[in-house]
C-alpha cells in the first residue's frame, strides 16, 4: 500500500538536512537514502552520487512507452535553509501533521514536491503504469547554497544521465494563488515559472589611502564604498517588461477583469498595484535591482583602513546583462572596482509551448477554474545549472493553496507548513503532466 503524500512528506522533513552555506551543512545523506529507498520499492534503479561525503543526490530514470519522445527531468533540493525552534510553533524537524497541515523546515521549501513525485512513482509501479516519454527524476543537494555539491555539479560531471531531456520542471510555480476581482468574486491563478532573473552577487572593493581618524583624508575607502552604496541603492532601475512578465500582466489583467496600461512605469505601477495577492508575483521583476547586503571595512575606530569591501545581491533581468553591468560601472565612479562572488545568467523558455500548454491542461484538470498564467521567478533555482545543457526549465510545483495562506511567506520562514489537501491534489496534477 502507497504511503500517504502527507506521511512522505512529514518523515522527510524529520531529517535535518540544514544547508548554512560556505559548504557548512548537515548533509542530504539520510534523506537522501530514504529517497533511494522509495524508488527502488517502485521498481527504479536510484544511482546515489556524492561529490563530498553526506552531500547526496539521487538520480534515476523511469523509461517511457515511447522512448523516441523527448524526456522530462524533474528535479527537487533535498536540502533547507536554517530555522530556529524557538521561533517555531512547532519543532521545525518535528514533521508534524496537525489541524490539516504539515508543519517543518522543507514543507513548501521543497520537500513537499520531493514526496509528490515518490508518490508518483509509487502509482505508476502499483497500479503498472509507464509515462509516454523517459522521466528523469533528479533530488540534489545544496540548492540552497550554491549547487556546488548539487546540481551544477551534477551538470558538469554527469551530464549523460540527463540525456535526451528537452524540458525540466522544478520548485517555485504551478500552486494557487486566490485573487479577488473588483466585484469581489474569486479567481484562482496558478503561475508557472518560464523565466528567472539571473543571479550576479558582486564584491565591490574601495581603496584609499590609510590614516589616523582625527585628520583630514581625501582618500578615505570608506567613504568611496559609501558614495558608490548610496548612487547604487538610490539609482531608479527602469521597467524593463521581458515576455514572461509581460504574459503575467496581461494575462492576469484580463482574468481579473481590471485595465492594463503598460505605455508608462506609471501606469505599470498601476496595473500591478490591481492584483491584489498576485502583485508580489510580478513586483519585483519588471526592473534589475542592485541591494547592498554585507559591509566590511576597518578594524579600529581611530584608523582610516585603505580598503573597504560591500557586497551586493544583483538580480537580472533576461537581456538585460550587458546593460545592467555598464550602469553599475557608471555608478560606482573611480576608485571602487567590481568582481563576482557568483554569477548565473538568467533562465527564459518560451512562454507559450507545448510543455506550457500541458501544464496548464494538468492544472485545469483537477481544478477546472484554474487560470495558467507564465511568470518570472525573482530568485533563482537550480534550473540555473539544467539550462545549461540546453534544457528549458519551468517552474512547476503542484499545490492547492486555500485564499489567505501566504504561500511566499513560508519559504525561509517560521512556522512553515502546507495542507494536506494541497499536497494530494500535487500528487494528481504531476501525475497527469507527467504520465502524459
Amino acid at each position: 500500500m502507497i504511503e500517504p503524500v502527507e506521511d512522505l512528506c512529514a518523515r522527510l522533513i524529520r531529517f535535518d538536512t540544514t544547508n548554512r552555506g560556505h559548504g557548512q551543512a548537515t548533509g542530504e545523506r539520510a534523506a537522501a537514502e530514504l529517497v533511494a529507498d522509495r524508488l527502488t520499492d517502485a521498481g527504479l534503479k536510484p544511482r546515489l552520487l556524492e561529490r563530498a561525503p553526506g552531500r547526496s543526490n539521487v538520480v534515476t530514470r523511469v523509461s517511457g512507452a515511447r522512448p523516441e519522445l523527448p524526456a522530462l527531468l524533474v528535479h527537487a533540493h533535498l536540502d533547507v535553509v536554517p530555522a530556529d525552534a524557538d521561533e517555531w510553533a512547532v519543532h521545525p524537524f518535528a514533521g508534524e501533521i496537525r489541524d490539516g497541515w504539515v508543519w517543518g523546515r522543507g514543507a513548501v521549501d521543497m520537500k513537499d514536491m520531493v514526496a509528490t513525485v515518490l508518490t508518483v512513482a509509487a502509482r505508476w509501479a502499483e497500479e503498472g503504469r509507464v509515462p509516454e516519454r523517459d522521466v528523469v527524476l533528479a533530488f540534489v543537494a545544496d540548492e540552497e547554497d550554491t549547487g556546488f555539491y548539487g546540481a551544477h555539479w551534477l551538470v558538469d560531471d554527469h551530464a549523460d544521465l540527463f540525456e535526451g531531456c528537452a524540458a525540466a520542471i522544478g520548485e517555485s510555480g504551478g500552486h494557487t494563488v486566490p485573487v479577488r476581482r473588483p466585484d469581489g468574486s474569486l479567481v484562482r491563478l496558478y503561475p508557472v515559472g518560464t523565466a528567472e532573473r539571473g543571479v550576479s552577487h558582486l564584491l565591490l572593493t574601495a581603496t584609499g589611502r590609510a590614516g589616523h581618524g582625527s585628520r583630514r583624508n581625501d582618500d578615505n575607502a570608506v567613504v568611496k564604498l559609501v558614495d558608490a552604496l548610496h548612487r547604487l541603492a538610490a539609482h531608479p532601475w527602469p521597467v524593463r517588461l521581458t515576455p514572461a512578465v509581460r504574459a503575467f500582466i496581461e494575462r492576469t489583467a484580463a482574468a481579473l477583469g481590471v485595465p492594463v496600461d503598460l505605455a508608462t512605469e506609471e501606469g505599470v505601477a498601476a496595473t500591478i498595484a490591481r492584483f491584489g495577492p498576485a502583485a508580489k508575483l510580478v513586483e519585483n521583476t519588471v526592473r534589475n535591482s542592485t541591494r547592498p547586503t554585507v559591509l566590511s571595512a576597518g578594524y579600529k575606530v581611530n584608523v582610516i583602513p585603505s580598503v573597504a569591501q560591500a557586497q551586493v545581491d544583483t538580480r537580472v533581468l533576461p537581456g538585460t546583462q550587458d546593460d545592467l553591468l555598464a550602469d553599475v560601472d557608471r555608478l560606482l565612479g573611480p576608485g571602487v572596482r567590481r568582481e563576482f562572488i557568483s554569477h548565473q545568467p538568467p533562465v527564459q523558455a518560451r512562454v507559450d509551448s507545448p510543455w506550457f500548454d500541458a501544464m496548464a491542461v494538468a492544472l485545469r484538470t483537477h481544478d477546472p477554474a484554474a487560470v495558467v498564467v507564465p511568470y518570472c521567478m525573482g530568485g533563482g533555482t537550480d534550473a540555473k545549472a539544467f539550462s545549461r545543457l540546453g534544457v528549458e526549465c519551468f517552474g512547476f510545483a503542484p499545490l492547492l493553496l486555500p485564499e489567505g495562506f501566504d504561500y511566499r511567506a513560508m519559504a525561509h520562514g517560521v512556522d512553515e507548513r502546507v495542507p494536506v489537501d494541497g499536497l494530494r491534489f500535487g500528487v494528481e496534477v504531476l501525475d497527469r503532466f507527467l504520465s502524459g
